[in-house]
């Protein structure tokens, strides 16, 4: 049974006064000393769309003789469907690809339905560079919105179309896109009795995964730090005990940062990076504390004779969110972090948890239990209302994109588990795409 199953089962047990410990709270892993590429494509399976999504269309680009091997103009239109705020047009309806503004015909490109057009040119340039262009127009105003110049590399080809996309999420939306980040989440492979367990760090749409952590140990609650350079993480290095490490990804360098009697799990960054919510059972149960990165005893935030975990920091760093059974069944509560006063935030269903809030701190991503599966749910912290966005029957682990517009989770297929994500705004199936591993617990890192 993996830790997560048995995390819900004990979550599902009416809190009592009686002590016990929390089994399968934490799983934990064996750091390598130097990062290891993984050479399996990970992909990321598209379910999002809106229901007032805005028509775009992204023509090819023209390449001039360059050889390239990334569909520089693919990319930006499935980071921007990806995002549920567009429908890109399918290229094969276009009856031109023109390259800049002075061969655009407007109307051509409004009889198709586009509100806005993308248009580009990769050209050779020196030492194996390329020379890249593109612009953003309006189509019914017939004006040029954003556009940019750039010189790179061939291996930065793909992280120029994740700015690109940006760009234009940016122009038309009003806040970054995000496609520029990248997600961490735990696999694991081989078979029961020779387990290996892998932190993985891969692209925003999965692309191009780099192993950074391997372990014959399971492995738990990775969380990015606000300035995307480290890692927080459980291990069970020791075999006896559980301890939290911070890991700076470039370098691999790592510092035990919690190694108490008993549990020390589920890190979570406060938004100015010096502090870490954990879980501890230094008082006999799993509660809530704040650890301060520059030294010193943590700090008790939630005492009770439930199981209080998983926390998250609302963006302006003065509430945490957190899982808890205290009130019979697993619920989503918040706490002051300066008084420490505690409020009940869902109220529908049976079983939430998992929490995760946007960016804005508007909405709130959690696993909601449905017929007895399990779906990805997000509340609106400022409407008061819950919507459900996956169809089960296991989603688990979701973890907003820096935009707030998608959101990263796991679901089971086939035997396994999968990466997937869905946008807050709407729901269209995309094409299933398989993974050889399971993979659980995805996070989503900052721009």
């Amino acid at each position: 049974m993996s830790s997560i199953h048995t995390l819900r089962d004990l979550l599902r047990r009416p809190a009592t006064r009686q002590r016990r410990p929390l089994a399968g709270l934490l799983l934990l892993g064996l750091l390598l000393a130097a990062p290891i590429v993984s050479h399996a494509q990970v992909r990321i399976e598209i379910t999002g769309g809106a229901e007032a999504a805005l028509p775009i269309a992204v023509v090819p680009f023209a390449t001039d003789g360059a050889r390239v091997n990334v569909d520089v103009d693919q990319i930006i239109r499935d980071n921007l469907y990806r995002s549920g705020l567009f429908d890109p047009l399918d290229p094969a309806n276009f009856i031109s690809t023109p390259s800049q503004f002075d061969d655009v015909r407007f109307r051509n490109w409004r009889a198709l339905g586009a509100d806005t057009l993308v248009v580009g040119r990769i050209r050779p340039g020196t030492n194996g560079n390329f020379q890249v262009r593109y612009e953003l127009l309006d189509v019914y105003a017939g004006e040029r919105l954003a556009g940019q110049r750039f010189n790179v590399t061939p291996a930065g080809l793909r992280n120029l179309a994740h700015t690109i996309s940006d760009q234009i999420f940016e122009a038309l939306i009003g806040r970054p896109g995000g496609f520029n980040s990248r997600i961490a989440y735990v696999e694991e492979r081989g078979p029961v009795d020779d387990r290996q367990y892998h932190l993985v760090v891969a692209e925003a749409d999965g692309h191009r995964p780099q192993r950074i952590l391997q372990s014959a140990e399971p492995l738990m609650s990775p969380d990015w730090s606000p300035d995307g350079e480290r890692l927080a993480y459980v291990s069970f290095e020791s075999g006896r005990s559980s301890q939290i490490f911070v890991q700076e990804v470039a370098t691999s360098e790592r510092q035990i940062v919690a190694s108490f009697a008993g549990i020390n799990g589920a890190p979570a960054w406060s938004p100015d990076g010096e502090q870490l919510a954990i879980t501890l059972s230094r008082g006999g149960n799993p509660d809530i504390y704040l650890l301060d990165l520059a030294g010193g005893e943590p700090r008790q935030l939630t005492r009770h004779f439930g199981i209080d975990t998983e926390p998250t920091w609302s963006p302006d760093g003065q509430t945490i969110y957190f899982t808890s059974n205290r009130g019979g069944s697993p619920q989503i509560y918040s706490v002051d972090v300066a008084s420490g006063d505690v409020e009940r935030v869902t109220f529908q269903g049976n079983y939430n948890a998992s929490p995760s809030i946007s960016g804005d701190g508007r909405f709130l991503a959690f696993a909601h239990e449905v017929d007895g599966g399990f779906r990805i749910a997000v509340q609106d912290l400022e409407e008061e209302f819950m919507r459900v966005l996956t169809e089960g029957p296991l989603d688990e682990s979701p973890s907003f994109s820096a935009s707030g517009s998608m959101i990263a989770y796991t679901r089971s297929a086939n035997g396994t588990t999968e990466l997937a994500t869905v946008s807050v705004f709407g729901r269209v199936q995309g094409e299933l795409t398989e993974f050889n591993h399971t993979v659980r617990e995805p996070d989503w890192g900052p721009l």
